[in-house]
């Protein structure tokens, strides 16, 4: 029987990294084999290197597979028509002018809001969020740009907007739709990248957009459901394609993120064949999940009693207590801006 406690660790406050480190790529890495893993000749093994090191392990049997959502500005803070503060959060787009949010304080249906050139109206109450209903003039994107601010999660308190929109961002985020960034991508430069392809590694990119319950802590009810909050996934048909035949060929699938591997676990079958197309999905991996299409897992460190840490789990067992007392001991930094481990 799954028990959230087993998921647990301690963690000093000081160790929760407030800003990226720079350049993105010189922060630690923590490289493990675990003794499950199918590319671990040897027993359980750990080692400390920089991460920019990665193109020197890397090569031609290698598949990196990141998730190019773009994280936009979702935090919006403004007034009720009362005068009283209001915050939403936006963390899905229903039509042209209709999200999901969610609003702090709660508020009842037909409330108005004001944020700058943005109007809302509640117009539907939820379990946990709200719908809401925006008026504008011209580009809502560019509206966004201007009004709102980028959705950090709460453990960070950096008020540098500027500094934050800039790094809290991948190098090739693509489609805006990210309420919080997909972080293990936050380490690659376009320097590495640009190694890495001239030595041979391939570079596919899903799309999953990264809602706020990817940090939320996991309940009774997901274990009882097996299920997370859901979140839109996209595979291009050349993407799946050309994954499959690297899947055929041998190759070694590196998933870059957990977003990643929910991408891939999502689409693949049984057999470990991938599928195109769209989806909204909930999976929740944790042990003893069976590895259907990915092998190996480049991410940061993660919260105690999370999806992600489960996630962690079930790639390479108990071992994720060692690794992480490892990580505290050895002053890693931790969460979004942290340093980061591979699972090979």
């Amino acid at each position: 029987m799954i028990k959230i406690e087993d998921y647990n660790y301690e963690l000093p406050q000081e160790l929760i990294a407030q800003e990226a480190v720079e350049p993105r790529d010189s922060c630690k890495l923590l490289c493990i084999n675990p003794s499950k893993s199918p590319f671990n000749k040897g027993d359980f093994k750990i080692e400390e290197k920089k991460f920019f090191e990665i193109a020197d392990e890397l090569g031609n049997n290698d598949v990196l597979v990141v998730n190019e959502s773009r994280v936009f500005p979702a935090r919006l803070i403004g007034k009720k028509d009362s005068g009283g503060k209001v915050e939403l959060l936006l963390l899905k787009k229903i039509n042209e002018t209709n999200w999901e949010a969610i609003c702090r304080p709660g508020l009842k249906k037909g409330k108005k809001l004001f944020f700058g050139d943005l109007t809302a109206e509640v117009v539907e109450n939820l379990e946990e969020t709200v719908i809401v209903r925006f008026e504008f003039e011209g580009d809502f994107w560019k509206i966004l740009e201007k009004v709102g601010k980028t959705p950090t999660p709460p453990y960070i308190h950096n008020d540098n907007e500027k500094l934050v929109r800039e790094t809290y961002q991948t190098v090739y985020a693509a489609n805006y739709g990210s309420a919080a960034a997909p972080t293990a991508g936050l380490h690659f430069t376009e320097e590495l990248l640009e190694k890495l392809k001239n030595k041979g590694v391939q570079i596919e990119k899903v799309n999953l957009n990264v809602g706020l319950g990817t940090f939320k802590p996991i309940t009774e009810k997901n274990i009882e459901s097996g299920k997370l909050h859901s979140e839109f996934l996209e595979i291009k048909p050349e993407v799946a394609g050309r994954l499959n035949l690297a899947k055929k060929q041998g190759k070694r699938i590196i998933a870059v993120g957990t977003t990643s591997v929910r991408s891939l676990e999502s689409m693949s079958d049984e057999k470990g064949v991938l599928r195109s197309g769209t989806m909204e999905t909930n999976i929740f991996i944790y042990p003893p999940y069976k590895f259907k299409f990915v092998d190996s897992l480049i991410t940061n460190f993660h919260l105690p009693k999370s999806s992600l840490l489960m996630l962690i789990a079930a790639m390479m067992g108990e071992e994720w207590k060692e690794v992480y007392r490892l990580a505290v001991k050895n002053k890693y930094r931790f969460f979004s801006f942290g340093d980061a481990m591979w699972i090979k």
